[in-house]
C-alpha cells in the first residue's frame, strides 16, 4: 500500500514534536524499516492506552514532520498483523492490515495521530463478521458525529509538540466506540488473541504451531481458526513476521551482524529461507537492507 501525505508547508520547526521522536532512539521499533535513517526526517512518540481500552488498543502513535520545501521522505513500514484509527487532514481513517508493505511519502510540515489496535481489535471495534480486507481503508464512521472537531484538536496538539493532549482528545471517541461494539464473544476472542501474541513474543526460535498451541492449551485447529476469523492471517504467518521484525530490528542496530548466525538467533534453519522471507516482508534483502542502515 502506498501513500502519500502532502503537509500544509511552514517555516516553523516542531522543535517541541522532535523532542517525541525517543521511540525512534530507544525502541523497539519493530516493523519500521531503517529507523535509523527516519530519525532526522520525522518524529514518533509512542502513548499508552487508557486502562479500560487496553484489551483493545495497543498503543497511540504520534508523528509529527517538518521538511524543507521540495523535500519528499518515504518510509516503509512491515505491518504488523492488526488495524489502526489515523486523525488525519483529511478526518479520521480505519486502516485493516496493510496487503502487504506499507508506504507512506511525507513533505512539508503535518503530523498524524494514530490508534494502534490489538489482534482482533478491528474486527472488533468496526462489529465486523469477519477481520477485514487486506488493505482496506475508510473514514472511521463508527467514531461519531464529534469526531471532526476532535480530529482537527489531535492534530493541532500532535503539531504543538503535545503528544499526551492529543491522545487524550481521540481517547473519549475511542472509548465511546468501544462501548457500543464490545460484546462478551469479542472480549473472549481478543483475550485469547492476546494470550496468544504474547507467547509468541517470548517464543523460542523456530517455535512451530503445535508448539504454540500445546502452550496456550488448545489444538493447532482450533488457534488457526482463532486466526483465520479475527487477525485474518495464520499463526505461521504471524510466527515468521515476528523472526524477520526481530531480524530487521537487529540489523537497524547493528548493521555489521554475520547473517547466517542473525538466521538461527531468529529461528531460521538455513539462511535461503531467511533470506526468501526477509525479501517478501522488507523488500530487498538482509545484505541489501544492513547496507542501506551503515548509510
Amino acid at each position: 500500500m502506498r501513500q502519500v501525505f502532502d503537509g500544509e508547508t511552514s517555516a516553523g520547526a516542531l522543535s517541541a514534536g522532535r523532542t517525541a521522536g525517543s521511540a525512534l532512539e530507544s525502541g523497539p521499533t519493530l516493523g519500521i524499516v531503517n529507523p535509523v535513517r527516519a530519525r532526522d526526517r520525522f518524529a514518533l512518540a509512542r502513548v499508552e492506552p487508557a486502562a479500560d481500552l487496553a484489551d483493545l488498543v495497543d498503543w497511540h502513535w504520534v508523528i509529527t514532520w517538518d521538511l524543507p520545501p521540495g523535500v519528499a521522505f518515504t518510509q516503509n513500514v512491515m505491518p504488523h498483523p492488526v488495524g489502526h484509527v489515523v486523525a488525519e487532514r483529511e478526518g479520521f481513517l480505519a486502516y485493516a492490515m496493510p496487503a502487504g508493505l506499507f508506504e507512506r511519502t511525507l513533505s512539508g510540515t503535518g503530523a498524524v495521530v494514530g490508534t494502534k489496535l490489538r489482534p482482533g481489535g478491528y474486527r472488533a471495534l468496526l462489529g465486523l463478521t469477519h477481520p477485514g480486507e487486506r488493505g482496506a481503508v475508510g473514514p472511521a464512521s463508527f467514531l461519531g458525529p464529534t469526531a471532526s472537531p476532535a480530529c482537527a484538536e489531535a492534530l493541532a496538539e500532535a503539531s504543538a509538540g503535545q503528544p499526551d493532549a492529543a491522545v487524550r482528545t481521540v481517547t473519549p471517541l475511542l472509548r465511546a466506540a468501544v462501548e457500543r461494539s464490545r460484546t462478551a464473544r469479542s472480549a473472549a476472542a481478543l483475550a485469547a488473541l492476546r494470550e496468544a501474541f504474547a507467547v509468541i513474543a517470548d517464543a523460542v526460535p523456530g517455535t512451530s504451531v503445535t508448539a504454540l498451541a500445546g502452550r496456550l492449551g488448545t489444538t493447532p485447529r482450533s488457534l488457526q481458526r482463532l486466526f483465520a476469523d479475527w487477525v485474518g492471517v495464520s499463526p505461521k504467518w504471524v510466527l515468521r513476521r515476528h523472526r524477520v521484525h526481530l531480524a530487521a530490528e537487529m540489523l537497524g542496530r547493528d548493521p555489521g551482524l554475520d547473517l547466517a548466525g542473525l538466521a538461527a538467533a531468529v529461528g531460521y534453519y538455513d539462511q535461503a529461507h531467511f533470506s526468501g522471507d526477509f525479501v517478501r516482508a522488507v523488500g530487498v534483502p538482509p545484505g541489501e537492507y544492513a547496507r542501506s542502515c551503515r548509510a
